[in-house]
Formats: structure tokens, sequence, C-alpha cells
């Protein structure tokens, strides 16, 4: 039985309404998704060039104006200057380019109807006040490598503040604890990395005596806080003379590392394809084999995933590092904890330290990224 046209015509009407508010709903979810996403890149990337700015600059220049200055901007410079009569009385106010005010308001800076500026300079006996117009200037090509090597040596260094008084401070260094921190996170990585793979492939492949009730103290320590451990490790180290040595931080990163590593791993692990490893089986191949030729190169992104959390744990821990290291042996947290503490004033020393420190983390994060996000969604799909 046909039917008629007529009766088709409102459906398809409705159908293509209800399209196009599908196709606008998609398009305004977008917009507001894709907004949010800018506006906290923004949040977050403005500050960073600020301090990466910040880093480059003089210490004047870091007092007197803020770091976008470096960019193309409107400022006041000086073009001439008005040297007042000696009979003019200072404490009263004061008539210069026809305008009335008192010596306080000068000092502050008052603008002239034509946007010109006077300034007084210095104290009330000078009797100069500079005059400054406003236009744009171009990039500020002021800048200096100076501060990085400044932080990254231990010798004298001498600067001028805001008011041109030379400082002299004492560098921190800071390549020593570079060094420092890179000799405690490289093995604090690989270390819990292989344990834990070996861990994980027993758990997931190999049948033995208590397996789920281990893994469940493995799982139960993921919500242990490592400081409870501190005391009684420190104490152990003690007895066996560890304290203050590699080797102790080393055990401790590995030890506070293990849980994570091993639930993560095992996620990944069992849900590989059980085909494959009973094949090797079949083929002869020993457990050891199958670990190193099938489920090792399958697991590169877990294992990366686990690397680049491991590794930006231990580089920026200072508590940990600060216990069984000590302030002797200062790895690059402790070393910009000193910093702040002695320098708390020299922001162009604390924001090269800072992006030192920053260095080695971004480059293991940006080397290992492609892996992140399928080493993070490692056993989140089942069947």
């Amino acid at each position: 039985m046909a039917v008629p046209a007529q009766s088709l015509q409102p459906q398809a009407r409705a159908t293509r309404a209800q399209t196009r508010s599908l196709k606008g709903q998609r398009r305004t979810s977008g917009l507001v998704v894709n907004g949010a996403l800018i506006l906290i890149c923004v949040l977050w990337i403005v500050p960073a060039l600020g301090v990466f700015i910040t880093s480059f600059r003089n210490s004047e220049d870091i007092f007197r104006t803020g770091w976008w200055t470096v960019f193309p901007h409107q400022a006041y410079t000086k073009v001439s200057e008005i040297k007042l009569d000696p009979s003019v009385d200072t404490t009263a106010p004061i008539q210069v380019e026809g305008i009335t005010s008192t010596f306080e308001e000068l000092r502050n800076g008052v603008v002239l109807p034509d946007g010109r500026k006077l300034v007084w300079f210095g104290n009330r006996r000078t009797r100069l006040i500079e005059v400054f117009g406003q236009g744009w200037q171009g990039f500020d090509t002021n800048l200096t490598l100076e501060n990085y090597q400044n932080v990254l040596t231990g010798r004298e260094i001498r600067f001028k503040d805001g008011q041109g008084n030379e400082i002299m401070r004492k560098g921190n260094d800071l390549s020593g604890a570079f060094l420092n921190s890179i000799a405690v996170a490289v093995p604090s990585t690989i270390i819990p990395i292989l344990i834990a793979a070996f861990a994980a492939y027993g758990f997931a492949w190999l049948n033995f005596p208590g397996r789920k009730f281990l893994f469940t103290i493995v799982v139960a320590l993921l919500v242990v806080p490592l400081q409870i451990a501190l005391v009684p490790i420190l104490q152990d180290y003690t007895r066996l003379n560890l304290n203050g040595t590699f080797l102790a931080i080393w055990l401790a990163h590995t030890g506070f590392g293990l849980p994570l590593a091993i639930y993560l791993l095992f996620n990944y692990m069992s849900q590989l394809p059980r085909d494959l490893l009973e094949s090797a089986f079949i083929d002869g191949a020993s457990n050891f084999t199958i670990f190193t030729r099938l489920i090792l190169p399958l697991s590169i992104p877990a294992l990366a995933s686990f690397a680049i959390f491991q590794f930006l744990w231990v580089w920026n821990d200072y508590l940990v590092a600060l216990v069984f290291l000590g302030d002797k042996t200062r790895v690059v947290t402790s070393a910009l904890a000193a910093i702040v503490g002695e320098k708390g004033q020299d922001w162009h020393l604390l924001t090269a330290g800072a992006f030192i420190s920053m260095l080695l983390p971004l480059a293991v994060f940006f080397a290992l990224q492609r892996y992140f996000v399928r080493g993070l969604l490692a056993g989140s799909v089942k069947g």
C-alpha cells in the first residue's frame, strides 16, 4: 500500500529540523570545549612566558618595568629637563608648564594635557624636573645569559638592584645539583621499572600460591602515604651506614614507586593476546624468553607512561632527598629552596634556576609523550 507523499513531507521536515538541531548542539559544545581549552592554555602559558622572559633580563630592568615591556609597547621616554630657579619655594605648590602641582605630586608623576609627563628627579634640593614623552618602543634587546651563568656556578656574582646599588652574592652551583638530580632520578626510574615488569608478568600470566593475596597487598600499598615509612627506613639506613648515599635514595624511591608500577603494568600485560603467549610456549620458549622477546616490546607504552610519572616525581621530590641525602648532597629541588631562602628578592636568579630545573623533565615528557595516553589507558577496556 503506497503512502501519500503529503504525509511524508511533515516527517521529512521534522527529520531535517532534528538534524540541524543536533549539528547546532555539536557546534555549540565544540565551541565551549575549545574555548575552555584555549583559556586554560592561555592561563598557563602567560605566567610561564613571563617567568621565562624574566630569567633573561637584568636585575635593574626587572625592578623598574614588567616583563611584557620586552615587546613593542607605548612607554614614556625622557625628552627634556626643567631646572627650577633657586627662588622657587619647593614646599608650596609649583607652577610648571601651565599647571600647578605639589612636590609630592611631581614625585609620583603629573600628566600634562598634551600627553607629556613631569617627574621630579631626586630630592627637593635637586630642583630638577624631567619631562617624558609617550611613544612606541620596539623590542627590548637588553637580554642576557648572565643570570644562568651566575646560577650554574658557585663563584661570586655582582649585580645592581632597582636603585642602582651594587649587590654581591655567591652563586648556588646549580650545575652540581643538576648532576646530582640526574644521578638520583635515572636509576630511581630504571630500577622500579625492571622489578615491576617482572612482578607484573608473574601476576598476569603465572599461577603460584598466594598470587591473589600478594596482588591485593600491592594494591593496598597504593593508599599508604610514604611519609609514615620515612623514620623507620631512616633508622635502618643509619644502622646499615647507608644514610646520605645514592644507594639509599635509589632503594627508597624504588620501594615507594613499585606499587603503582606493578599495578599499571599488570593492567596492561593482562590484556595482551593469550594466543601469542600460548604459541610461544608450544614452540618451547621459556618464561624468561617470552618476557624479554614478547612482553617487554609489547609493553613499551605502559613502560614509557610509568617512566614519565616516576621520573617527574623523583625529579621534583624534595622531602625524600632531604631525608636520605641531606643538605650536603643537594639535588635541584634543594638548591632551588636554598635560592629562595638566600636570594628571595633576586628574581633574575630565581627564574633562571626554575627554568634550568624544568629542562630535563620537559625533554623526557616530549620524548615519551606519544606513549603517554596509550599507557594511561592500559587496562581500561576489558574483553
